[in-house]
């Protein structure tokens, strides 16, 4: 049982950065799905992005202004946010699974606010 701990968000002005970690119990070498969610208040939980070995896919809001990535040794998924608009406000989930359709893991969230 893999256990995802999210952090690093907060509140941050309009254009600031925030950079979210996810931090797994165990080792992340096997797992080849490594996603960031997010729900709003209000709103379904969306995709906002997702690391497969071969690509990566950014929902539309975010594409050029959010990045993922991963550190094996560290066994911790990252979502570096740019540019940030009041409209990401949300809560943002970790999610990992060993291959698509398989098993997945969630972290409990951590919440982002974009407000002046």
């Amino acid at each position: 049982q893999v256990q995802l701990v999210e952090s690093g968000g907060g509140l941050v002005q309009p254009g600031g950065s925030l950079r979210l970690s996810c931090a797994a119990s165990g080792s992340i070498f096997n797992f080849n799905v490594m996603g960031w969610y997010r729900q709003a208040p209000g709103k379904e939980r969306e995709l906002v992005a997702r690391l497969l070995p071969s690509s990566i896919h950014y929902a539309d809001s975010v594409k050029g202004r959010f990045t993922i990535s991963r550190d094996n040794a560290k066994n911790t998924v990252y979502l570096q946010m740019n540019s940030l608009k009041p409209e990401d406000t949300a809560f943002y989930y970790c999610n990992m699974a060993r291959v698509l359709g398989a098993k997945d893991y969630w972290g409990k969230g951590t919440l982002v606010t974009v407000s002046s």
